[in-house]
């Protein structure tokens, strides 16, 4: 345990400002049915989710859609046990099967950075952007109406077909996939273990103004949404999360199996670091105690990304 917290704070300490790449404005937004065969004791029912690419004039970020709406619902929840709790004290039972993950690809930086989450606290790791040895072929599909051409590539360890419309100038795709004269609309492993099926596109409305939200005093039992660092920016801006822990593979690694281990104990840990569930002092109460339950961790025996034989 004192472990688990000493790594969580020294993390804590390495809050990345991300201000090393500019906000961007998504003028588009790719609607895709995402599906991954984790479990291949369980071909019958593959992980599912309804993903989004977000794509503006110099960037993209891939993210879940469905998350979304688990967000405003978890937001909503809280509110009504803060409202509904005589003490202050809450508990939440929460099953919000969304994937936190997103990757923010910067093509002229020829940067990768993907930001995960554990429990209250979200990470960003900087990768090089990946480069796809695509072979364009002269077949043609139409999606959605939308002209596209076909591609193949090996990559992380599977073979890829993809379809690029060349008519939409983003050198973009769904997580890690890039690099083609076109937005890959639609692709797919040459097994379907890994499914990014296009499920339609569409304008994204400009950005709206965002009041500034000042910084909580001593004291002050402002709610703290978990794992929500985010869940408040206009769709339409693209930009690095500025609260996240900056980290790298392996580190976050090592919180991952810490995580998997015992997650009541490094749940406790992660809050107790960031300051949470501690008692009120002179200058008024502490925070709300809250109490998490991770539930069962998926089985993953056949990761989207695969060791090269």
């Amino acid at each position: 345990m004192k472990k688990q917290l000493l790594m969580v704070a020294t993390l804590m300490f390495a809050v990345f400002a991300a201000r090393a790449q500019k906000t961007d404005t998504a003028g588009y937004m790719v609607h895709y049915k995402f599906s991954h065969l984790r479990d291949t004791n369980n071909r019958a029912n593959p992980y599912t989710e309804n993903m989004a690419l977000f794509l503006g004039q110099n960037s993209s970020v891939y993210k879940s859609y469905d998350k979304q709406l688990q967000d405003a619902l978890f937001k909503k929840q809280v509110k009504e046990a803060i409202a509904n709790s005589p003490n202050g004290n809450i508990s939440i039972h929460t099953k919000n099967t969304a994937s936190p993950l997103q990757y923010y690809q910067f093509s002229a930086q020829k940067k990768l950075y993907r930001k995960e989450s554990l429990v209250i606290n979200s990470y960003l790791i900087e990768e090089t952007l990946p480069v796809i040895d695509w072979k364009i072929s002269s077949d043609t599909a139409s999606f959605g109406g939308m002209h596209c051409q076909k591609a193949t590539a090996h990559f992380k360890g599977r073979d890829y077909t993809a379809w690029f419309c060349a008519d939409m100038p983003f050198h973009t795709g769904p997580w890690k996939l890039n690099g083609l004269p076109g937005v890959i609309l639609e692709a797919y492993d040459a097994k379907k273990e890994v499914v990014f099926k296009f499920d339609g596109i569409e304008k994204v409305a400009p950005a709206q103004p965002v009041a500034a939200v000042a910084e909580p005093q001593s004291g002050d039992r402002r709610m703290v949404m978990i794992g929500g660092d985010d869940s408040d920016t206009d769709p339409a801006v693209i930009q690095l999360p500025s609260r996240s822990i900056k980290t790298t593979d392996k580190e976050f690694a090592k919180l991952q199996d810490a995580m998997r281990k015992d997650p009541d104990a490094f749940a406790q840990a992660m809050m107790a670091s960031s300051g949470m569930n501690r008692p009120g002092n002179a200058n008024g109460p502490g925070p709300d105690h809250i109490k998490i339950k991770l539930g069962p961790q998926a089985v993953i025996n056949n990761p989207i990304e695969l060791s090269e034989k």
